[in-house]
């Protein structure tokens, strides 16, 4: 059985698009054969503490490092731990899933002990570390030297063979498990509609309110003032609220401050669930959303987006990134220029105003699209493809 390293800024239970996206590659990875071992780092532990795995006999075995407060203290003693454990370990090959730090790590750790690497472009790992203040020649360099390259988009990949020439970079999509993410409809649809009042009193979202929906970390990048504005223009012209399923990153609270200073009625409607315990408690609160929103500035090829489409939401999007990929405008949901997402309250007001089996036709589409597309089977053809590359008959 061929030993893989892979090494990630987050593992579950952390939270995030980043987490569970490498939860589900290392699965997936362990289903098909491959001895995995997780390296992970924790804002949780003291700095440079290793917390080793539970057990060395269940898989895949999570170690997590504690980080120190800057990365140039925190790769020097990642690295040292890398080599004591590739040296018990003997690994053959090192996954860094994200291009920094995870990737840069992954690939020059590779060089090091003259193993071979892949890395993992996930989103705007790309976008961000190409502009001040990246690295761009860090950036550079691991593009570069990964023996195996994979991109989150078509999009992605597109811009690393821009960034360093090369074109051998395989699209790797994102996936969703369309057994939990699904429209509920093999619930009896009393029952179904009995759960989802309840859930609505739970949350205290009255029978007549729209609700608009988003899954995620609520940040700027996310397009957090075009949500808030959106739900002010639905206000206009009937009742709703804005359902932010997860948490509202630290450092953007003030946003939210700010909008219920301004607009104190609007503000009393944004619901945040906070962080949820499972996926199937995030597919329950999917299923309550009349649209999903999804209005970012920048993205890879956003988990939450996918997720919605197979619970058989309607989702408005900006066509940041990956996102064209998935959505066909007016097919199986609708796009908006990120240069025109200040129109994402009246997109939505033209949505609600279509007749119910044009908004059924959709529903069904996107709900298509994803079991075609980005469901598990999938995955594991394409893992098997990187595999293969990586590690030649294995």
């Amino acid at each position: 059985m061929n030993k893989l390293l892979v090494i990630t800024e987050r593992f579950a239970p952390d939270l995030g698009g980043l987490a569970s996206s490498a939860t589900r590659l290392v699965t997936t990875l362990s289903q098909l054969g491959i001895e995995v071992d997780v390296v992970a780092w924790s804002r949780y532990l003291q700095a440079g503490v290793v917390l080793p795995p539970e057990s060395l006999e269940i898989q895949p075995r999570v170690y997590r490092i504690g980080l120190y407060r800057h990365w140039d203290m925190t790769m020097p003693h990642t690295l040292n731990f890398l080599e004591w454990l590739h040296q018990t370990r003997d690994y053959d090959a090192v996954w860094g899933h994200y291009l920094f730090p995870s990737g840069f790590l992954a690939t020059w750790f590779a060089k090091l002990q003259g193993i071979v690497s892949t890395v993992s472009v996930r989103g705007n790992d790309v976008d961000r570390e190409m502009f001040p203040p990246g690295d761009f020649a860090r950036l550079q360099w691991t593009l570069q030297n990964a023996d195996v390259m994979t991109a989150v988009s078509a999009d992605m990949a597109r811009k690393i063979q821009l960034l360093c020439g090369r074109n051998d970079v395989l699209v790797l999509k994102n996936t969703v498990n369309t057994e939990i993410f699904c429209t509920g409809k093999e619930t009896a649809l009393a029952e179904l509609e009995g759960i989802n009042q309840q859930l609505r009193q739970t949350l205290g979202i009255a029978a007549e309110e729209v609700v608009l929906g988003f899954c995620g970390e609520l940040r700027e990048k996310k397009g957090q003032q075009f949500l808030l504005d959106a739900l002010t223009t639905v206000r206009r012209e009937r009742p709703a609220c804005l359902l932010i399923i997860g948490e509202v990153r630290a450092t953007q609270e003030s946003v939210l401050q700010m909008y219920a200073h301004h607009q104190p009625e609007n503000a009393q409607r944004v619901i945040v669930t906070g962080h949820l315990p499972n996926p199937e408690k995030v597919a329950s609160y999917l299923r309550l959303c009349d649209v999903y929103l999804q209005p970012s500035l920048w993205e890879g090829m956003p988990n939450a987006l996918l997720e919605a489409m197979a619970c058989g939401c309607c989702c408005i999007a900006s066509d940041a990134g990956g996102i064209p990929e998935m959505i066909s405008h007016g097919e199986n949901g609708f796009l908006l220029p990120r240069s025109q997402l200040h129109r994402l309250g009246d997109a939505v007001l033209e949505y609600l105003a279509m007749p119910l089996a044009e908004k059924q036709r959709i529903q069904q589409a996107a709900r298509d699209r994803i079991l075609n597309s980005h469901s598990i089977i999938q995955e594991k053809q394409q893992l098997q493809t990187v595999i293969d590359r990586l590690i030649p008959n294995s």
